[in-house]
Parts: C-alpha cells; structure tokens; sequence
C-alpha cells in the first residue's frame, strides 16, 4: 500500500473506490481547507492521480516534496511540466492506447457529420422546415476527398485506417516520415493547400499553440473541412471562427476548444460546425479502461516501483 496517495479528481466512482481499498487516498477536491492539509500531510504525498484536463499545478506540485509518481487520466500531457518532473525524479504515467478507437471514431463521425451537414439536416426535419420549405440544400460527399492528417501517432494511423473505406486520399504532416503508404508533408500549409478534410490528431503544448493559423486556414481554402480531435489551443480560434463567418472554410467538426467549457459563443451562431463537447473519449467501456489503467499503473508502482504507460 502507497500510504498518502492524493487524488485531485473522482476518476470514476467505481475506479476511486478501487483506489481507496489498495491505498491511503485523499481527495484533494473535497477537501474544504487545501492549504491546511498540505502544510500537514504535504511531505507524506507519495502519489498523486491526476488526469490530462488537471495536470498538477505548479504551486500544488512545490508542496509535495516527496511526491515519487503521477497516475494521468488521459493521453494529453501538455499540462505537465515535464521537465520539472524529470528534475525531481517523479514518474508519470498516462493511459495511452485505450481510446485509441473511440477518439478515431469520433474523427470520422465529425468528419462526414461535417461535410454531410448532420446537424442542421437534423434540425431541417425537427423544425418542420422540411415539410415548409421542401427539401434541404445539397452537402458534399467524403468520398474522393483528400484528407489531411496533423499528427500520425497511434491516433493518426486509426483514423487514417477508418477514413480509407471512405474513398479518401491519404496524407500527413509530422515531426519525421514514418514508415506508411500515405503521403508525408514536412510542411503544414504545404499539407492543408493539398487537402480538402484537415483533421488534427496532434499534442498539444507549446509546440503545437496555434500551429493552425490564418495563414493554413486560406491554404485548406472555401471547400475545405477542419476537423479538431486534438487541443483547443491548436487551432487559432478566433482566426478559424473569421474563416466560418466569412466563407474561407466550408466547415469544421470541433471536439475541443480553447476555452472549455465556456467556449466561444461565435461558435453557436454558425450552422456550419459541428460542436461536441470534448467526449472523444467518453465511452463507458473506454472511461472504465482508462480508470483501470490509471488504479494497475498506481499498483505497479506499489508492488515494483514500474509502471506500465510511462510517459516520464
């Protein structure tokens, strides 16, 4: 048993109880006098679960002197100063690979929901514009697009598998060429001038902060398609709200957003984007396995100082 394991959110009811059978837990979100509790048990903190939206903020972080570990909710680590934890010695890991399949999904749901204009057909028929106005405007085909993709991780690659049975060409922009059939861009202007659909599966951070700006956005051009399963922050967001408004971008399929959950209200007076509330992942059967993760990686670090998804 880690004896004083911090956890700042609920991961999962189910998850949290498991957490605090195998362990020493206190929920630092329940706790109605933060402050007072670190001054008391900061030094006794061995292990904090956190996850990808948290992190472990930087003035929590220098309170806990002998943190030894980080178990993350999520795949995102933007949030954590990884330097700083390397520094420290403190390990972190994160729950990669089990939501692979339900992100890639929701890529493609928002891609052709995008393109076939999902949403506002939906409204067509459950306002009675149908029946007033006769049949809606015509949408655009995925079929014989070319499709984009920012960031060819383990996401990338389920995506671009997915969006293939679709008709759609394959390229990519990265960090370095791998060792796939589809077309490699070292530039990203160069990647979205070629695209119609460009969809974004990259990692957030500083990196990649607004790598998506006006510029790439007049290059994807008036028929073209975002579509954001990554971060908010990879996108110029006021640059792609201008682009929507004024018929630069035919449409996006947004995920995520900047400002989450208050997000831009711009976005709510445009019919052509789809909008969805950062649920990528958010399956009960990939939530579990998320949770799951996150209790095995805290037990591997108990049992055999190991974890089993170290990202640090």
């Amino acid at each position: 048993m880690i004896r004083s394991v911090l956890a700042l959110l609920d991961i999962r009811p189910a998850y949290t109880a498991m957490l605090a059978e195998g362990h020493d837990l206190h929920r630092y979100d329940l706790l109605a006098d933060k402050q007072k509790f670190l001054d008391e048990m900061g030094d006794q903190i061995r292990a904090v679960v956190t996850s990808a939206r948290f992190g472990v903020p930087e003035d929590l972080l220098a309170q806990l002197p002998n943190l030894e570990v980080i178990t993350s909710f999520g795949v995102g680590h933007d949030v954590f100063d990884l330097k700083a934890l390397r520094d420290r010695g403190i390990r972190l890991s994160t729950t990669p690979d089990v939501l692979t399949d339900d992100v890639a999904d929701t890529a493609i749901m928002l891609m052709h929901a995008t393109l076939r204009q999902l949403v506002l057909g939906d409204d067509w028929v459950r306002s009675g514009k149908w029946a007033a106005k006769g049949p809606m405007a015509l949408t655009r085909s995925v079929r014989g697009k070319k499709l984009g993709i920012v960031g060819l991780g383990r996401i990338g690659q389920a995506i671009a598998s997915r969006a293939m049975p679709s008709g759609v060409e394959v390229g990519y922009f990265g960090r370095s060429k791998k060792d796939v059939e589809y077309r490699f861009f070292d530039d990203l202007t160069a990647l979205a001038t070629w695209s119609d659909i460009l969809v974004l599966s990259c990692p957030g951070g500083a990196a990649t902060n607004g790598i998506v700006n006006e510029a790439v956005l007049k290059a994807l051009g008036k028929d073209g398609v975002v579509i954001n399963i990554a971060r908010g922050s990879v996108i110029d967001e006021l640059a792609l709200i201008r682009a929507l408004q004024q018929g630069l971008v035919a449409g996006a399929g947004l995920d995520v957003f900047e400002n989450e959950p208050d997000i831009d209200p711009a976005f709510a007076k445009l019919d052509n984007v789809v909008l969805y509330p950062h649920l990528a992942s958010g399956t009960v059967e990939t939530r579990d396995a998320m949770g799951q993760l996150v209790v095995d990686n805290l037990d591997a670090w108990d049992e055999r100082r190991e974890l089993i998804t170290p990202l640090v």
